[in-house]
């Protein structure tokens, strides 16, 4: 099974790199491109990335991922699982990221003397609506994935595919998320595959793609 997946890390590797070099790049886009990306990272829980991608997409658009009312959002959050309360966490995520005249700051209020796991503590505390696994998902997203992973369904699927876990949990503790990503990295470092790369190859086994 172990060759199976170093096979399909061969034939994928040249796309996953390109895509880790493309999150390095996000972070020099504008506010408002990194706000995008922290809420699209807050639709995902329960449901497809392509719809929620979708749904940033067109908010963006609109403009009404930076000036919408919680109801305005909702109506363009189609397909996404309990759109009434990301609606809420979207405009409570701006007002949190946005200075005394309503402006999105993201990038100037993000802590700058904090490592990657310490700026993912930071940002489950802070942003509601996210976890570990979300927060760390953001921070990939715009190149800080030193470090972290991302355990969805995809990737603990697999990880209990190959044995890296006993058995599927059906919700993750703090405590259980940080002992599974613990045996991620072991599992990382024996098959000779980077975190992030890994990651990435667990989703694409699952989805057929390497998105985000």
């Amino acid at each position: 099974m172990i060759e199976s997946l170093q096979k399909s890390y061969s034939e994928r590797k040249e796309m996953i790199r390109n895509r880790l070099e493309y999150f390095k790049s996000v972070i020099n886009e504008d506010d408002k491109r990194i706000f995008a990306e922290l809420c699209f990272c807050l639709l995902t829980p329960q449901s497809k990335a392509r719809i929620c991608d979708a749904a940033i997409q067109n908010l963006v658009k609109t403009g009404l991922l930076y000036n919408g009312s919680e109801s305005e959002i909702k109506d363009f959050l189609i397909g996404v699982r309990f759109n009434n309360n990301k609606a809420r966490y979207i405009v409570e995520a701006r007002e949190f990221f946005s200075d005394e005249n309503g402006k999105i700051k993201i990038k100037e209020k993000l802590p700058k003397n904090k490592n990657s796991t310490e700026l993912r503590e930071w940002l489950a505390d802070n942003v509601k609506g996210y976890g570990l696994k979300e927060s760390a998902h953001f921070l990939r997203n715009i190149g800080i994935y030193d470090d972290l992973t991302i355990l969805d369904r995809h990737i603990l699927k697999n990880l209990h595919r190959h044995g890296v876990i006993s058995e599927l949990p059906i919700s993750l503790s703090k405590k259980q998320y940080l002992e599974i990503e613990e045996k991620m990295k072991k599992f990382s470092q024996e098959i000779g595959i980077s975190l992030e790369e890994l990651d990435l190859l667990f989703w694409s086994e699952e989805t057929g793609e390497v998105f985000k």
